[in-house]
């Protein structure tokens, strides 16, 4: 045999002994831009380092009503990603479009997952009313009480270490905003008045403390929960009567009223957190501050909230089953390894990791993790969620209300109208 056939054989046996390594593609979408998108970055850039079989091929697109139009056009002709972000107030709509897969027990147990690993409404929020799984939740966000310890200092409410104290029901969280008034504060409360998300957080939240309901059974505003509603405008208006709101406040602006030290409470998203830490950190915020979730203003704990979750699309050809235990082990990788994607001011869905000790250490995070298990999600329907129909009659109906251009009364009465003909 010649030296040249003896090497080509050896090279062939060698190739035969030792497979070149194949790779899944996994294509991954997402809508996260500014700290998530960063922090989302940098858990695909250490998943693709830790996994040499299994490359995330990740691009981001616009989010809201543009990225849910992608993935519904997208999926129609074959042309999805293989996983994609979503919000879970979403679902409903998704599962009439039917655009998600669902995700079997096999699903979950090929990502190391079950569902007892996540928070029960967050599971509720993430599957169909028979309880079939479509989503894995990846966080829980919801808004927050931001307050300024420095312009509270001296009050009834700090406690000894600090901490916010003596605000269990509308009535004492009213008087402290009139007290604060007396002493000089103007506007002891700020969030975005003229935005049609913040209002809507807000005054869904009240109106979940009471117990509230938007859609039931396919009826807007039934039985007495127009009533509800009507109440949780007029409170909100009667904050900007008394000038403890700031008016027509566009989001920026409310954020720098508390951040400024002038109002002393700030009612937003946990995903200022990150914002308010910063700010501390490099010495432009001039007041220690805190956040907890939101009081029981109402008579109940309850507070808007939403998930991003992890979905993947249905489409008519059933995916590789090797390419489907890939997205499932980024699934489940991505669950695992949430801690840092907490600290955008997220809750970890993923329980053990809610649990664990270091986001227990984790600041203001674990002060306001109870809040899991009395979220609000939107109602159950194709017309609410992010970026929905909902979220415009707020804009067109109950901001104008809060501002005093209609009466409450008005703005429900047309709010239900409205969104009853978009019930199919």
């Amino acid at each position: 045999m010649s030296v040249f056939r003896s090497i080509v054989t050896a090279a062939a046996l060698a190739t035969v002994a030792t497979p070149a390594l194949a790779q899944q593609e996994v294509v991954w979408w997402d809508f996260l831009s500014g700290g998530d998108g960063v922090r989302m970055a940098a858990l695909i850039d250490r998943f693709n380092e830790e996994h040499p079989d299994i490359n995330i091929d990740a691009t981001t697109l616009e989010w809201g009503v543009p990225f849910y139009t992608r993935i519904r056009t997208s999926t129609a002709v074959g042309e999805g990603p293989d996983i994609m972000t979503y919000h879970l107030s979403r679902v409903p709509l998704a599962l009439d479009e039917g655009v998600l897969s669902e995700i079997t027990a096999e699903d979950l147990a090929n990502a190391g997952l079950t569902t007892n690993d996540f928070y029960e409404r967050s599971i509720a929020a993430a599957s169909s009313d028979d309880g079939t799984l479509h989503a894995v939740p990846f966080d829980v966000h919801s808004v927050v009480l931001y307050y300024n310890r420095d312009m509270l200092e001296g009050t009834n409410y700090l406690d000894a270490d600090g901490n916010l104290t003596g605000m269990d029901s509308l009535e004492s969280f009213e008087a402290a905003m009139a007290a604060l008034v007396e002493n000089g504060v103007t506007e002891p409360l700020s969030y975005a008045t003229a935005d049609a998300g913040t209002t809507y957080r807000v005054f869904y939240t009240l109106f979940s403390q009471m117990g509230g309901e938007l859609i039931t059974d396919g009826e807007v505003l039934a039985g007495d929960n127009a009533d509800k509603a009507v109440q949780a405008i007029e409170i909100m208006a009667r904050w900007r009567e008394n000038g403890w709101v700031p008016e027509q406040t566009e989001y920026p602006a409310s954020v720098a009223l508390f951040t400024s030290g002038r109002s002393p409470f700030h009612w937003n998203g946990v995903w200022e957190v990150p914002t308010m830490t910063d700010l501390a950190a490099s010495g432009e915020l001039s007041f220690d501050w805190g956040a907890v979730q939101i009081p029981a203003l109402m008579g109940q704990l309850g507070t808007w909230a939403d998930s991003h979750a992890f979905a993947i699309p249905q489409e008519d050809q059933p995916m590789d089953p090797e390419k489907r235990a890939a997205v499932m082990t980024v699934i489940g990788w991505m669950s695992q390894n949430s801690l840092s994607w907490a600290e955008a001011g997220h809750v970890p869905a993923f329980r053990s990791v809610a649990e664990s000790d270091d986001f227990r250490a984790m600041e203001p995070n674990a002060t306001y993790a109870a809040l899991v298990e009395t979220v609000a999600y939107d109602p159950r329907s194709q017309i609410a969620g992010v970026a929905s129909p909902l979220y415009d009659a707020v804009q067109n109906l109950i901001v104008p209300a809060v501002d005093g251009f209609v009466t409450p009364q008005q703005a429900i009465d047309q709010m239900k109208t409205d969104l009853q003909r978009l019930i199919r």
